[in-house]
């Protein structure tokens, strides 16, 4: 193996190391989509508790994800990701020996503080380790591991379907990924970036060699103390006139990845298949390991082409995609699902919403909230961005059963298919290329006011960022 191989499958252990964060935040979402179905069977649960044990999790992801860009800015974001192994191991233990409502609702909350940590931590982790040229793939990596963990949940709901207390074991599985991760990052170097901002200078040169495998980081270093002002920003900071563009496109995206009802497949897919003519658990949550399955597929896709078809094109095509998916849907069940070719229709539309999703926001959402906040709020700025996108996954989740039993299954998906639309518009007025483009740059492209849709690089000389028409 040549020295800059294994510069670069370093690289890669670095990032797959961190991205089981991003396991566990698919598995521990994914799991009570089929762990609800039994928990019922010990706890009758009402509606409204249904909605609580789901979005449990979701407010805790919250209250984690404003607090971690202090809590990484202050410690370290390797440091952020063993705090975050240690909170899932301590919320599972709780959720799985639970022997009452509450108990699961607590050790639920615990989870969702240590998923809005990492949610948050390590995507911006990755980033901040990356060459311009391999950071769409590398953060994407998180999200594959999103939904891989997504698939082992499901798959677990099947495998013990007929066990003996099958709501605990299949809580108890994540405690396997944890203490993975937990081992891993005692391993795992500290950011550059955030080295550089400790003016700890020399130890990022020495772990920047290591991941790029040249002496030559210098000039990196160097762009990086550029984009570092000598004072700390405060919170305020990101609400000012260059700062506020970025925040709000930010925000938006987290709203349009939610509000066009992933979550509602992703938390309630055995329901909707149920609701489809799937009449037993068993034959629901096998149908939903499908929607795991091209999860998976479709997000390896996203990784491959991201920075080769850049972010715009994937993400405008999956919008387009999700649109008449859940248009789709929308029809089968208006029809009536309960005949067997109606049935698999909405199997199909369901499936290929999931691709579209995969590809496109599914994992460009949190690479672009990786890239497009300065170093010098990026912490807090994406802190908030990541706090708006788990607002509003709890407001869907939290009011998907609400809205089925309120407008019926057809109207709801609808209503989900006119969000895509919205977001649709809004992606190809506001959403930047940041393909190509080191994190320095656009920053310094930000900062001259720019105009976000053309925050990219289309010069001719790769090497050489095109100047760009300032914000009027």
């Amino acid at each position: 193996m040549t020295p800059r191989c294994s510069s670069r499958f370093y690289l890669y252990g670095v990032s797959a190391i961190a991205a089981i964060a991003g396991l566990l935040f698919g598995f521990d979402t994914g799991i009570i989509s089929g762990a609800l179905l039994f928990i019922q069977q010990d706890f009758p649960l009402s509606t409204l508790m249904q909605e609580m044990i789901v979005g449990s999790v979701l407010i805790g992801a919250m209250a984690g994800s404003l607090a971690s860009g202090h809590l990484t800015d202050r410690f370290g974001r390797r440091k952020l990701l063993l705090i975050v192994s240690g909170l899932f191991v301590v919320g599972t233990l709780t959720a799985a020996l639970a022997t009452h409502v509450s108990l699961i609702l607590i050790g639920r909350f615990i989870i969702g503080i240590a998923i809005g940590m990492g949610s948050y931590a390590a995507p911006l982790y990755i980033a901040e380790l990356s060459p311009h040229n391999l950071r769409g793939a590398l953060v994407s990596l998180n999200q594959l591991a999103i939904t891989i963990g997504i698939l082992c949940s499901y798959i677990i709901n099947y495998v013990f379907t007929s066990t003996h207390n099958t709501w605990r074991i299949m809580f108890a599985i994540g405690l396997i990924p944890a203490l993975l991760l937990s081992i891993g990052m005692l391993f795992l170097p500290e950011s550059p970036r955030w080295l550089i901002k400790q003016n700890l200078t020399d130890k990022a040169m020495t772990i920047l060699r290591r991941l790029r495998d040249t002496e030559q980081v210098k000039a990196e270093v160097t762009d990086i103390q550029n984009s570092i002002q000598i004072r700390q920003a405060k919170f305020s900071e990101i609400f000012s006139p260059w700062i506020l563009p970025v925040l709000g496109l930010g925000a938006m995206l987290g709203f349009i990845q939610q509000a066009t009802g992933i979550n509602t497949i992703i938390y309630y897919a055995p329901t909707i298949f149920q609701l489809a003519g799937f009449e037993n658990a068993s034959s629901s949550i096998l149908a939903t390991i499908g929607i795991g399955v091209v999860n998976v597929l479709a997000t390896v896709f996203a990784i491959l082409y991201l920075d080769k078809l850049g972010r715009r094109p994937l993400l405008l095509t999956g919008l387009t995609g999700m649109c008449l998916s859940l248009l789709g849907l929308s029809l089968t069940f208006h029809l009536g699902a309960d005949g067997n070719d109606l049935r698999w229709l909405a199997v199909a539309c369901a499936f290929t919403y999931i691709i579209c999703f995969a590809f496109s926001l599914g994992a460009i959402l949190w690479l672009l909230v990786s890239e497009i906040f300065p170093l010098e709020v990026r912490a807090t700025a994406m802190g908030v961005a990541v706090f708006n996108c788990w607002l509003w996954n709890f407001a869907v989740s939290a009011s998907f059963l609400t809205l089925l039993n309120a407008m019926g299954p057809s109207q709801t998906f609808f209503f989900y298919s006119m969000m895509c639309v919205f977001g649709l518009v809004f992606c190809y007025y506001k959403v930047p290329e940041t393909n190509g483009v080191t994190l320095e740059e656009i920053e310094i492209n930000i900062r001259n006011r720019v105009a976000l849709r053309h925050i990219g690089q289309t010069s001719e000389d790769p090497a050489c960022p095109k100047q760009y028409s300032p914000l009027t």
